[in-house]
C-alpha cells in the first residue's frame, strides 16, 4: 500500500516537473530567439540601446538551455 502510494506520487511529481520543463523550455527558447534576431525588429527599444554581438551569444545561449530544458522534459529522469 505504501509503496503504491510512493509510486504515483513520484509519478505525479515526475509529471509536473515534465510539464514545466517543456513551458520553462519553450519561453526561454523564444526569448533567445527575440535576442538573437533583435536587430531585424523594429523597436523604439533598438534605437535606445543598439544590438550587438552580446545579444546574439546571450541568445544562442538562452536557445540551447531552453532546448536542454525542452530534452530533460522528454527523458523525465528525475529520480535516477
Amino acid at each position: 500500500m505504501i509503496e503504491e502510494y510512493e509510486r504515483k506520487r513520484k509519478k505525479q511529481v515526475s509529471s509536473m516537473r515534465s510539464i514545466m520543463d517543456y513551458a520553462m523550455g519553450v519561453v526561454i527558447v523564444i526569448l533567445g530567439c527575440f535576442f538573437f534576431f533583435r536587430d531585424q525588429f523594429k523597436l523604439d527599444f533598438n534605437e535606445s540601446f543598439p544590438p550587438n554581438y552580446l545579444d546574439k551569444v546571450f541568445g544562442g545561449i538562452c536557445v540551447l538551455y531552453g532546448g536542454w530544458r525542452i530534452y530533460r522534459g522528454y527523458k523525465k529522469n528525475y529520480f535516477k
